[in-house]
């Protein structure tokens, strides 16, 4: 009676534990810290906040009863994953993907900061292989297609196609009108090659004083979606967390309010919503 008491009550702390550190990102990032040796892998600081405000001022200054406070560096997660896929029938390729695991979506290249969208909903519903093959499919017509179009596309029985174009639309992933199919989603962005275009540095900072947000999505999480959306042919070898540089850049307006932008201090471009929503 003893031991199955024992091995009861350490079920519960296990279980507990993966439940509190899945809830808790903030808690999950601490514990990171504690068990880190101290320094963290970072995209290179290229532009300083003064540097960004500077060649800013007259967007962010309307005039001189406008202000700038002192601006905030915070690093932003992602995971970087060395990969291969095949580019075609004769020829593999290998590469790296850089992925958000605040937002959720994979960066297409570095240096604009070129996005995906749509990841972000198919991480919250966790799709499928086979849901991404009507995604993809729809994603590849520019977002919509009739039902006998992608029928013959995919080259599966109907009930087959019912059954995941269903489970699509019960996540909210696709719309049917009348006898098409749309993805249920704005101006998405899905139909890309699986490797960012990343050109910049790697660099080492110390943990201490380092402001870094705690991730909204796990590394397993990533990994999953990005496994169901590049096929079978793609393989993850190498996984690295690491992390973007941005600046919060403050403007106080003459009736006390402030402003707040958020700059890329890897290519000095601003960031068109808070990278911080985990908060």
């Amino acid at each position: 009676m003893r031991i199955v008491t024992l091995v009861i009550g350490c079920l519960a702390i296990l279980l507990g534990g993966f439940w509190s550190w899945n809830a808790f990102p903030k808690i999950r990032t601490k514990i990171e810290d504690f068990i880190s040796s101290g320094t963290f892998q970072t995209l290179e600081v290229r532009y300083s906040a003064e540097a960004i405000m500077d060649a800013h001022r007259k967007e962010l200054l309307k005039d001189g009863d406008h202000v700038f406070l002192e601006p905030t560096l915070k690093f932003i997660p992602y995971l970087l994953m060395d990969v291969k896929y095949n580019r075609s029938q004769d020829k593999t390729a290998e590469g790296v993907i850089l992925w958000g695991l605040v937002d959720g979506e994979m960066v297409i290249n570095t240096g604009t900061w070129e996005k995906t969208h749509g990841f972000t909903d198919c991480i919250a519903t966790s799709a499928t292989r086979q849901e991404f093959k009507i995604i993809n499919a729809l994603a590849s017509r520019g977002g919509a297609w009739d039902r006998e179009g992608l029928s013959k596309f995919l080259n599966i029985e109907n009930n087959i196609l019912d059954s995941w174009v269903d489970t699509c639309r019960k996540k909210s992933l696709i719309v049917q009108n009348g006898n098409t199919y749309r993805l249920h989603m704005q101006n998405p962005k899905l139909q890309v090659i699986p490797e960012t275009k990343l050109q910049q540095w790697l660099v080492t900072k110390p943990t201490k004083r380092a402001l870094r947000v705690p991730n909204r999505y796990s590394p397993s999480q990533i990994e999953n979606i990005a496994r169901a959306a590049f096929g079978n042919d793609f393989a993850i070898r190498k996984t690295t967390k690491i992390f973007l540089p941005v600046y919060s850049i403050v403007v106080q307006n003459p009736d006390g309010s402030q402003m707040t932008t958020y700059w890329n201090a890897l290519n000095g471009k601003r960031l068109a919503s808070s990278p911080y929503d985990v908060e």
